[in-house]
């Protein structure tokens, strides 16, 4: 693989400030990296989205990254991870991957009672992917999936603890913890960012899978087998929105990225 390829960024797209979870844990599994991150976040949130919209969400995004020259893309985002990337992954050169994968082989790796609780996007949870993704690697495994649609637009929003949080969570998580789970996975890469009552909840009984760190290690590994790692930084991330970019950019601040946010017109691309 020339040595230019090697050096092209990765990209990374989300609905909106979710993916820069994936972006965290890149940063510390892959910090020679240069990353180009898109959030969607004039069309955020995805999780009541169709499946015929979120396949043309990200045909448009992918689009966008390749003119970027990207040689790697991220589907930090679940929904579109589970509903949208089996179909954009065949039309593209480009390789992809998404989050679901790398959080299902996770959960299985910890869980000793075999009882996996997913909580996810009304979208995430009606594909089912993350059941049929845990019973193909272990199948006498018990998975429950429970929708939570109020999360990501207060996530958004710049509320991550308080009341007006953990009053929905604390109704999505009781029907999970009445299961006996004894593992958790986030299947929204929003989620994280509700880790403190999230844990709150749950108790130390529960171990959280956060599928944005094991997809990080997923994507250094593929990155290796395809001859694609970069052995120095070669410019400063980039970070794009469709929405605007000042509101972006103030929810990013609570996780470090203080980068400029610039505004993309994304319905002007295509694959």
């Amino acid at each position: 693989m020339g040595e230019e390829v090697k050096h092209r960024p990765i990209g990374v797209y989300d609905s909106g400030v979710g993916g820069l979870t994936v972006v965290r844990w890149l940063h510390r599994v892959l910090p020679q990296e240069q990353i180009v991150y898109f959030g969607d976040t004039a069309r955020v949130p995805y999780g009541g989205r169709s499946r015929h919209e979120l396949v043309e969400f990200s045909r448009q995004i992918v689009g966008f990254f390749q003119e970027q020259g990207v040689k790697f893309v991220i589907a930090a985002c679940n929904t579109s991870s589970a509903l949208a990337l089996p179909v954009v992954a065949q039309e593209v050169d480009v390789p992809l991957m998404g989050v679901i994968g790398a959080g299902a082989r996770e959960a299985v790796s910890v869980t000793k009672t075999k009882k996996i609780g997913v909580i996810g996007t009304q979208a995430t949870v009606t594909s089912g992917a993350y059941a049929r993704a845990v019973k193909e690697l272990e199948p006498v495994t018990n998975v429950y999936e429970q929708a939570c649609p109020e999360l990501v637009p207060l996530i958004e929003g710049g509320h991550r603890d308080g009341e007006i949080v953990e009053k929905p969570l604390k109704r999505y998580l009781e029907p999970l913890l009445e299961r006996n789970i004894d593992t958790l996975i986030l299947g929204c890469t929003h989620y994280p960012y509700l880790l403190v009552p999230i844990k709150r909840l749950v108790g130390t009984g529960v171990e959280i899978v956060d599928p944005a760190e094991a997809a990080a290690r997923e994507a250094r590994d593929t990155l290796e087998v395809l001859g694609l790692l970069s052995e120095e930084k070669v410019g400063e991330d980039l970070f794009f929105v469709s929405g605007e970019p000042g509101t972006f950019r103030a929810a990013a601040v609570q996780l470090g990225y203080t980068q400029r946010v610039e505004h993309v017109e994304i319905e002007r691309y295509t694959i």
